[in-house]
């Protein structure tokens, strides 16, 4: 199990994997954050496509093709945004990450990489967040052959560090 779980720091728009999973909003037509540099990334088709879709429920997720993107596909999540943790925040993220994973197991995707979900202008408590991330992931692999390969990308060093020291700790 420990084989099929990584940790990069990293932008996830370049990264070479059959999947990609984006923190979106509910309209998933671009945002700050992750959410912008896969849509720019992606160039224009990416939001004529998210456009066809309609939309996206918080703890859902839906797939689009990578076009630009080295990715074969993008997988659109939307993550709760924190609101004290008395809003099915936690049951919300770890949805995320689960649906993802479905998706990425019905498009046989082998990898796939989770940028830290709803830790940005949502407000989700980092260290929470990275905490329902890799035991949902983990949870989910020790029943599924697919995905071969998660990576959590962090793009910068304190999200890395914090995952790193989870992942230390993690029993797989």
């Amino acid at each position: 199990m420990h084989n099929r779980v990584e940790l990069l720091q990293a932008d996830i728009t370049s990264l070479e994997v059959d999947a990609i999973v984006n923190a979106a909003n509910n309209a998933l037509l671009g945002g700050g954050g992750v959410d912008g540099a896969i849509h720019r990334a992606a160039g224009p088709q990416l939001l004529e496509a998210c456009r066809l879709i309609g939309g996206c429920p918080t703890g859902e997720a839906r797939i689009t093709p990578g076009f630009n993107l080295p990715s074969k596909f993008v997988i659109h999540t939307v993550g709760p945004v924190w609101r004290g943790g008395e809003n099915k925040e936690d049951s919300l993220l770890e949805s995320c990450y689960l649906e993802s994973l479905k998706l990425a197991v019905k498009y046989n995707c082998n990898s796939i990489a989770f940028p830290n979900i709803s830790t940005g202008v949502y407000g989700f408590p980092k260290e929470r967040a990275a905490e329902i991330a890799i035991q949902s992931v983990i949870r989910f692999l020790r029943t599924s052959p697919l995905p071969k390969n998660v990576i959590f990308v962090c793009f910068d060093h304190e999200n890395a560090e914090l995952y790193r020291m989870l992942l230390g700790k993690t029993a797989f």
